[in-house]
């Protein structure tokens, strides 16, 4: 029987670097995205015991994956699925910013399988969009959202980022409520995370206006996001991920779960069961057809329970008990229980159905409560 595998494929390119971001991306010529794409198909091609696997997701991220020619994402999935044989339905979902996508490209992404889009919004205000860095404004977003149902695509997410410099509470549930009105299957909803190295961190660490919105304020924007969207019909199944029923993104349901994942690029990560990997992050050197692997890890059984709890409690289901034990051959209160005693007592994390999972008040400290699990 074939074992279940993710792909992803990594996009390094854009426009230009949005000002909070510290992703390994950057803007490139037509000449350089054509051979990184050429390169991408060749490490595809080269993947070896691909036949011990089925796909049952794919993903194009970035960087911005829509820059790219539509013939290229054609290439890269005729080569993924010479290679890997892929579930009947299986999830291909591809990253767009809306100011490249094309009705063109659009129809070769349907060539190609593409079945799920994820559009980087981030505001529906445009004064907002100017301070993010962004390249579109909301029109230019509405189109591309427009034009992508008029293709044909049925199963659309729709990123968005809270805790803006300058932005109100108010202000917050306008761009969600704006959203929520075109009726998305899926958005994703991320507070923005000032990351060291990045123009905003330089930009906030100097003390310039606008400010970014209290602890406090942040707090208020993430809850009543859910209130929000909940009462819209969606089900709020990760921290920061809501869907309609049945629109839940399975990929990344992947990655919290575990399960095993193939990176293919510049700089992407892979897990295949006990080994972790990474891809050189050297452009020239994939560019030459070196496609070595680094920061190889072998992980150790502790290593797999730490990354169990700490992924999976990112799920607002939590974790099985039962699946825990059988995927480990032990309870998991003999690996942690002082640590479940502990948070339970705090009121951190409850246990209901055969589940471990945390509470409203651990979500709030959400990185502390994962950090309980950590074994080494």
């Amino acid at each position: 029987m074939k074992k279940e595998l993710e792909l992803y494929f990594h996009i390094p390119f854009c426009v230009r670097k949005c000002a909070y971001c510290d992703f390994l991306s950057a803007p490139a010529s037509e000449t350089v995205m054509e051979a990184y794409g050429k390169r991408l198909v060749e490490e595809i091609e080269g993947f070896e015991d691909a036949e011990a696997y089925q796909v049952c997701t794919a993903f194009f991220g970035g960087g911005t994956p829509s820059i790219l020619a539509g013939s290229q994402i054609e290439a890269v999935m005729e080569a993924a699925r010479r290679r890997f044989a892929f579930c009947e339905n299986a999830e291909i979902t591809l990253e767009a910013n809306p100011d490249t996508v094309t009705a063109e490209k659009l129809e070769a992404w349907k060539r190609a399988g593409i079945n799920r889009l994820s559009i980087g919004l981030q505001s529906a205000d445009d004064g907002e969009l100017e301070r993010l860095g962004r390249i579109h404004d909301y029109a230019a977003f509405l189109k591309s959202f427009e034009s992508a149902r008029k293709a044909g695509f049925s199963n659309i997410n729709i990123d968005l980022m809270s805790a803006l410099p300058g932005q109100s509470v108010s202000d917050w549930e306008r761009s969600l409520r704006t959203v929520i009105a075109l009726d998305p299957e899926h958005i994703s909803a991320y507070s923005l995370i000032v990351e060291e190295g990045t123009p905003f961190y330089q930009r906030y660490e100097g003390g310039e206006s606008p400010i970014l919105p209290s602890e406090e304020e942040e707090r208020k924007m993430y809850w009543n996001t859910e209130k929000l969207l909940e009462k819209a019909g969606y089900c709020h199944y990760e921290i920061s991920n809501y869907g309609k029923p049945g629109r839940f993104c399975l990929h990344n349901i992947g990655y919290w779960t575990r399960r095993d994942y193939a990176g293919f690029g510049l700089g992407a990560a892979s897990l295949l069961n006990p080994v972790r990997y990474r891809n050189t992050d050297r452009l020239e050197d994939y560019l030459s057809g070196d496609f070595s692997k680094k920061e190889f890890q072998v992980l150790t059984k502790d290593n797999q329970i730490e990354e169990t709890m700490f992924l999976g409690l990112r799920l607002l289901s939590g974790i099985s008990i039962q699946n825990f034990q059988e995927t480990f051959s032990c309870p998991v209160t003999a690996v942690y229980s002082q640590e479940l005693a502990k948070m339970k007592e705090l009121e951190l994390m409850e246990e209901a159905d055969g589940r471990l999972f945390l509470t409203r008040k651990g979500v709030d400290v959400s990185n502390q409560v994962m950090a309980e699990f950590l074994l080494s």
